[in-house]
C-alpha cells in the first residue's frame, strides 16, 4: 500500500483512468471499426495497468476526488481567462499601450501539492500573468504581471480562495 491507501483504491483509480483514456481515444478517433475499437481498448488497458504497476494511480497521479469540485472551478477559470484575454488584447491595441509590468510575491493557502500546482497553473493560464517561481517551502509564488492592476486583483485572493475550495481545504 502507498500512502496508507488500500490496493482496492488504486485499482478503482486504474479503472477510472482506463475509462477516461478510452473515452478520450473514442472521442478523438472518429473511426469506429472493430479493429480500432478493440486496439484502443487494449492499449488503454495496458497503459492503465502500467500506471498501476508504477504506482501512478494514486491521489496525485489521478485526483478523482477533485472531480466534483472541478465542475464549479473550471467554468469560473474559463471566464477569468476570457476576461483577461480581452483586457490584454485591449492593452495591446490601445495607442498608449497601458502596460506596467511588475513582479509580485503571493502567498498560496493551498495545503497539497495538487492545490499549489493548480493555483500556479491557473495564474499562468490567465493572460497577462505568469507564475515565475513556486517556492514549496514557504508556499509562495512569484508572479510576473503585465500590469500592476492585474497583480493587485490577483493579490486580493479570489483565485487563491477558489483554488482552495477546489482543493477541498476551505
Amino acid at each position: 500500500m502507498r500512502g496508507g491507501r488500500s490496493p482496492f483504491s488504486r485499482i478503482v483509480r486504474a479503472v477510472v483512468m482506463f475509462a477516461v483514456l478510452y473515452g478520450f481515444w473514442l472521442l478523438l478517433s472518429g473511426h469506429y471499426t472493430a479493429w480500432l475499437v478493440i486496439s484502443g481498448a487494449v492499449i488503454c488497458a495496458l497503459v492503465s495497468l502500467w500506471a498501476l504497476k508504477l504506482g501512478l494511480a494514486d491521489e496525485e497521479g489521478l485526483p478523482i476526488q477533485l472531480a466534483w469540485n472541478a465542475v464549479f472551478y473550471w467554468p469560473w477559470l474559463v471566464f477569468q481567462i476570457i476576461k483577461s484575454a480581452i483586457d490584454v488584447g485591449w492593452r495591446i491595441v490601445h495607442p498608449a499601450m497601458p502596460i506596467t509590468p511588475a513582479l509580485r510575491r503571493l502567498k498560496a493557502s493551498q495545503k497539497t501539492p495538487a492545490g499549489i500546482t493548480t493555483y500556479a497553473n491557473s495564474i499562468t493560464l490567465t493572460p497577462g500573468t505568469i507564475s515565475v517561481v513556486v517556492d514549496w517551502r514557504t508556499q509562495e509564488i512569484i508572479v510576473h504581471g503585465l500590469t500592476v492592476d492585474g497583480l493587485d486583483a490577483l493579490a486580493e485572493g479570489e483565485m487563491d480562495r477558489r483554488v482552495s475550495a477546489f482543493e477541498g481545504t476551505k
